[in-house]
């Protein structure tokens, strides 16, 4: 065989190289272009020109620009699918509004500024006449979540992040199981990735029993799909289109904080009853129609008054256009006048988030935020630290809470408005993933929640700057270097 002329094979290796370094370039200059955040646009740059072949592959693997563009590819191609069927996706009457509408007009006065945020956000008004009901731990939620069940008679939807199977996550499989075969119509989604957390599969063992289960947008091979990213967190049930549940609690043993384990999780989850179980009634079906491009409608709702609280649901993630609960949330904390409660257990709001909270608390607002004093993520809780003496010298009081580690995301303005649902106040909530939340506007409900918010900080250890400064350089030096990169956490 002719050996390859030295001239030959430098001439080959500098187009290998140039062509590297092309690509590298190439994929600095996406990140420029398109990044919102500066640190990650630089974090990327920095990545692409170190590593000239690792460094775009994983830039193009797992951006966030090419996560927005696939989740707004897929969205079009769901909404087109869907508004070729022509289905409405709940069971009641044919209207241009949502259901339960609430003319803005009658809203009361004093839930007027944060009514108007989430309007301009949402475009959905208010649903009026519901009952909201906190759930504490997985002692209250899920007795409450499998009496429903037990009792449907039409149908169940189900959506959730993660699905265990321990002794927790078998009673919900056994109690769908039941469901499906008196002949309810039982439908469950289970994330991709959150269902890979527990073995054996809880969505195996429901498909064995007969139950209608999918994944939402598993990772395979072939065709390549690896993204981390594109995951629904939204954590839903509603029964026969009469009562629906959502909320921060995934189905785990874990969530059963009073028998002490290790790795228990304290959770806020909501019951609601009236018209909102509509809206996430519409909900679990557009992700349904996602995930299998069937758009059948759903049984009728029940839309009575059956109490006094204002609610609609706020739907994100990429590919919406725009963030949508960050955008509210960072709009109701514009408008508070008295007091911002913040309780999330992964804290790495925006810079303007941040920025904020910080004018609140300077215009007299009082800002209270508790976070988990031991994080399951602990490059999180790191991050996190990092921020907080922009916020302490503003006057915003932090506090870590005592484990159990705290998985509620809860948001209390001037007593008077809540939000809840799964998003925590992080990149991959407010970017990333998909998510559900709910506004609740209503002073009972509000109540309620702020003396649960006020017996938790009541135990919580205040964060001062002293101790802040006390942390020694290479600490220091590690959570700084966690924060560089909360962009990608």
């Amino acid at each position: 065989m002719t050996p390859i002329p030295a001239a030959a094979l430098t001439t080959l290796q500098w187009v290998l190289i140039s062509a590297m370094y092309g690509v590298s370039v190439y994929a600095a200059g996406h990140a420029l272009l398109h990044k919102r955040d500066p640190r990650a646009a630089l974090g990327w740059i920095a990545v692409c020109l170190t590593f000239p072949l690792a460094g775009p592959l994983l830039y193009f693997l797992f951006g966030i620009n090419r996560v927005h563009s696939r989740a707004a590819r897929l969205l079009e191609e769901s909404e087109t699918r869907r508004l070729r069927e022509g289905g409405r996706l709940h069971g009641g009457p044919a209207r241009h509004e949502p259901p339960g509408a609430m003319p803005s007009d009658i809203v009361p006065p004093r839930y007027e500024r944060m009514a108007r945020v989430g309007y301009a956000v949402t475009g959905r008004p208010l649903a009026g006449g519901n009952h909201v009901q906190p759930l504490h731990n997985g002692e209250q939620a899920y007795p409450a979540m499998l009496e429903a069940i037990d009792n449907a008679e039409h149908s169940v939807f189900l959506t959730t992040y993660i699905f265990g199977t321990g002794d927790a996550g078998q009673r919900f499989v056994d109690a769908l199981a039941d469901a499906a075969a008196r002949g309810v119509d039982v439908r469950v989604i289970v994330d991709g990735v959150g269902g890979l957390y527990h073995w054996p599969r809880a969505w195996r063992r429901l498909a064995r029993r007969g139950v209608r289960v999918e994944r939402f947008l598993p990772p395979h091979l072939v065709p390549l799909q690896l993204s981390v990213n594109l995951r629904t967190h939204r954590k839903v049930l509603v029964c026969d289109g009469r009562v629906g549940f959502t909320g921060g609690m995934n189905i785990a043993q874990n969530h059963m904080a009073a028998q002490g384990c290790t790795r228990c999780v304290t959770d806020l989850h909501f019951l609601f009853s009236g018209p909102i179980v509509a809206q996430l009634q519409e909900a679990f079906l557009r992700d349904w129609g996602f995930v299998t491009g069937e758009y059948a409608p759903g049984p009728p709702v029940r839309e009575e008054p059956c109490g006094d609280s204002l609610c609609r649901m706020v739907l994100d993630g990429p590919g919406f256009g725009f963030e949508r609960v960050h955008d509210l949330l960072a709009g109701v904390v514009a408008g508070a006048e008295r007091s911002i409660h913040i309780m999330t257990p992964y804290f790495l709001p925006s810079r303007e988030l941040i920025s904020g909270l910080r004018a609140a608390s300077l215009r007299g607002v009082e800002v209270h935020c508790v976070l988990p004093g031991r994080n399951n993520l602990p490059f999180v809780h790191w991050a996190s630290r990092n921020l907080l003496p922009s916020l302490l010298e503003s006057g915003v009081r932090v506090y870590y809470q005592p484990p159990p580690f705290c998985h509620t995301k809860l948001l209390l303005i001037d007593g008077c408005y809540a939000h809840v649902g799964s998003a925590n106040i992080d990149p991959r909530s407010l970017r990333l993933n998909f998510e559900l939340t709910v506004e609740v506007l209503d002073t009972t409900v509000a109540r309620q929640l702020g003396q649960h918010f006020e017996a938790v900080r009541a135990v919580s250890a205040e964060v001062t700057t002293q101790s802040l400064t006390a942390r020694s350089m290479p600490v220091r030096l590690r959570d700084a270097v966690c924060w560089l990169f909360s962009p990608y956490l």
